[in-house]
């Protein structure tokens, strides 16, 4: 038996159903396809948020662990074998371009430290230009549901009551009773639109600003790091 509180659910999600029942093929791939696309979405954003909440704590780790050191161009390998993490990869990119262009150098007989500090902050600028990309990746699948969706539920409400009225004319007697079903099928896709769209546009916001607080962070780690290299050299 349906207690109070469910039976209105039970009803609304049966009546959604009977609307579904009704609606063209037309009006049902549409609603079907919102479907996938909402749950795709969802995967999207759930997917990236524990990725960038992942990608930020190692960040942390990786920066505590390394203010620890009091050098850090001479540090073991071990340091440079963390491309997983932002950081970590930045500072390989950084150390390995110092050494290679210091050994370079050596053999031309123009080694230089200008030289070499040049060749680490380019490598660090192209480490976190690579980050970027890697913060915002699937951003613009996010991007295109929040702009597609409604317009896909557009599409089937004009559809639909297109349809609805076509059936009508023909009719010798029209009510709000023979066109009432086709227009509330023509409106479920707007719904099914506005489903999709809503939570999306919420989600994207949300992982764009989380986004621009990790870029902001990088860039202030890759600055931090490029003053290290320097202090270091002219010591």
């Amino acid at each position: 038996m349906l207690s109070l509180a469910s039976a209105p659910l039970f009803f609304a999600t049966a009546n959604v159903i009977q609307i579904f029942q009704t609606s063209d093929i037309v009006g049902q791939v549409i609603v079907v396809v919102l479907i996938i696309f909402s749950i795709f979405a969802w995967s999207v954003m759930l997917g990236k948020n524990a990725e960038l909440n992942k990608l930020r704590h190692f960040n942390h780790q990786f920066e505590r662990r390394l203010r620890e050191e009091r050098k850090v161009l001479d540090l073991p390998e071990s340091f440079r074998n963390m491309r997983h993490i932002p950081y970590a990869d930045l500072f390989a990119d950084a150390i390995e371009s110092y050494w290679r262009a210091a050994a370079i150098g050596k053999e031309k007989g123009e080694d230089t430290l200008s030289a070499r500090l040049e060749h680490a902050e380019n490598a660090i600028a192209r480490a976190v230009a690579a980050q970027m990309l890697r913060y915002e990746e699937n951003m613009v699948w996010l991007a295109t549901m929040v702009s597609v969706a409604p317009f896909m539920g557009l599409l089937g409400t004009v559809w639909g009551v297109m349809e609805s009225f076509a059936a009508v004319s023909v009719m010798q007697t029209a009510s709000i009773q023979t066109l009432a079903p086709g227009v509330s099928a023509a409106l479920l896709t707007t719904i099914a639109g506005l489903v999709v769209a809503i939570p999306s546009v919420v989600g994207y916001n949300a992982l764009h600003n989380k986004t621009k607080t990790l870029a902001t962070e990088i860039e202030n780690y890759a600055s931090l790091l490029a003053d290290r290299i320097e202090l270091e050299m002219t010591k």
